[in-house]
This record gives structure tokens, sequence and C-alpha cells, in this order.
């Protein structure tokens, strides 16, 4: 395999009503803004969310979000809402493909939406967007999406995606409360 720096990777990808972005630098901002208004949705799943983002502090992770997206080390992307002309519209949260091993071309999808978006099939487009990225252009031969076992909404995501379920991995992290959790591995892999 080639150096997967050399890999041309899409820094856009469109879907019917949801537009995903390679994060840019100037972005920061905005996403602080959409963090903090997502905190109390947020905040019993991921450890990243548990205190509201300076502007700063969130333009720095968006520049490093940027720079691991070049390096291929991680493959984050912005989700925006698709205004009529294609164009990103309103920011909804985040996703990506994630802890990826290009030896094996295995990634793992994961997302998040602000609370007033949720519930209406923009994770799940989004998911599907990312999907094919791996299938189709990646060379994927398995993509994962991985939950606290207890996060029904994201394990909805993941079966409506059409991922089956591997089983549930008892123990094997910590909630963001510091106690044992279970985490449900779906997969889909080539063919």
């Amino acid at each position: 395999m080639s150096d997967p720096v050399l890999l041309e990777v899409p820094e856009r990808l469109d879907g019917p009503r949801t537009l995903l972005l390679m994060p840019r630098a100037g972005a920061g901002a905005e996403m602080a803004l959409v963090v903090t208004q997502s905190l109390s949705h947020l905040r019993p799943w991921m450890a990243w969310a548990q205190e509201p983002p300076s502007a700063a502090s969130a333009e720095a992770v968006v520049r490093r979000m940027h720079a691991d997206f070049i390096a291929r080390r991680d493959l984050c992307f912005h989700l925006y809402a698709r205004r009529a002309d294609g164009g990103p519209g309103r920011l909804l949260g985040g996703t990506g493909l994630h802890r990826i091993d290009w030896t094996v071309r295995r990634f793992e999808i994961g997302y998040w939406i602000r609370p007033d978006a949720a519930g209406q099939g923009l994770v799940g487009e989004a998911v599907q967007l990312l999907t094919a990225l791996a299938f189709d252009r990646l060379a994927a031969r398995r993509v994962e999406i991985r939950c606290d076992a207890r996060n029904t909404r994201s394990r909805a995501v993941a079966q409506r995606a059409g991922f089956a379920l591997e089983g549930v991995l008892r123990h094997d992290a910590l909630g963001v409360d510091g106690t044992p959790r279970d985490t449900a591995v779906y997969a889909r892999i080539a063919g």
C-alpha cells in the first residue's frame, strides 16, 4: 500500500439534506457555540463535552482536525444542513472516520448532532455518506460503529444504516463518570 497521505480523500461529501466538510481554520467560534448549546445532550456520552469550550480552544481543536485530515490520521468532518443552493447552512455537529488502520483498511464512524436537529435522519444520512466513502473510495474491508451500550439513539442509527451488531464488550471502557461501561460494536464488511 502506498503512503495514506497520498490518497485522494474528498474534503466535501454531499447528501440530499446534509453537507460534510473537512474542518477549516476559522470554524472554532461556531463550533464552540454549537458544542455549548449541545452539552446537555452530549455530556452523558462524550468525555470531550463536559464543559463549554472557548472559541480559542475550539479553534485549536478544529485546526488539529484539519492537520489530522491532511495527514490521513483521522478524517473528521463538520456536519452542516445543506442549503437549497448546495452550500453549507447551519452547523449541526460532527462526524468522521476514526481509529483508522490503513493496513487492514478498517475505519470507525463517529457522530454527534445538536439536540434540535436530532431525530430527523440527518446523522443516518451522514453515516451513509461516510460508509460509501470508506468502501467505494478508500477500499475499506471493515467499517465499525461503536457506542455506549446504553446509548439507544446511537445504536438505532447504526441499525438503520445496515450495520450488524457483532456484540457487546462488557466493561470495555470508562464512562464520563469514571464507572465501567459496556460498548456495543456494530460493523459492515466489504463484499
